[in-house]
């Protein structure tokens, strides 16, 4: 799921995507879904840990963070024991902090990678209330497309059909609606829930978000 987007012009820089050759090139690796050096001055995005679920909940248990949620109860600490086993087992999860402070902020992750396709989905996100609108999403979401485009051609996010402001929100980024269909999250209800892609841009080219 994606979140509570803010809107700002992202752009990155002209040597974002460097061409897949050369020896020395590090992107010629597999594409690691669940990076430990992933960080910018806002956020640092740490590989989630089964030691982490008492911080994590202490964010997770705020009812409103998940308002427009397909699952609205994962403020509820079993409920929230589901999704935190389906991000341990998923190795793409990470727990998003602070990047001063170190301060909980919330967990996203990479899922669904597709190799022959050239494809990843990101989602699963939620943030702390007191960092909404302040650009930490935008931080969020500009450093895990950064990374995921120096592997993928195709970036897909999967929305609550009832989550209006997260499809109003992708949409100014330049994201397309695709489709819709029910999916069924780890261990939950299946849930219909419209898919969003995003192509790689051009590089020194710039989207809205």
């Amino acid at each position: 799921m994606v979140a509570f987007l803010e809107l700002e012009k992202i752009q990155f820089p002209a040597q974002s995507f460097p061409l897949q050759s050369g020896l020395n090139n590090p992107y010629l690796m597999m594409f690691n879904l669940q990076p430990s050096h992933l960080h910018n001055e806002l956020i640092r995005l740490v590989p989630l840990q089964e030691s982490d679920f008492d911080e994590l909940f202490s964010v997770a248990s705020d009812p409103l963070v998940w308002e427009q949620h397909p699952n609205k109860l994962r403020y509820q600490k079993d409920v929230f024991q589901n999704y935190f086993e389906g991000a341990i087992q998923s190795e793409g999860a990470f727990f998003i902090r602070e990047a001063t402070t170190n301060e909980p902020i919330g967990s996203t992750r990479f899922y669904d990678y597709n190799a022959n396709d050239k494809s990843v989905l990101i989602g699963y996100t939620f943030i702390a209330r007191k960092f909404w609108g302040n650009g930490y999403n935008s931080a969020l979401k500009k450093l895990m497309m950064e990374y995921a485009f120096h592997y993928v051609d195709t970036i897909y996010f999967q929305i609550g059909a009832y989550n209006i402001r997260s499809q109003k929100a992708i949409e100014k980024i330049g994201a397309q609606k695709i489709d819709e269909f029910e999916v069924e999250y780890y261990g939950e209800e299946s849930k219909l829930n419209y898919i969003y892609q995003i192509e790689k841009p051009i590089p020194s080219k710039s989207f809205k978000l």
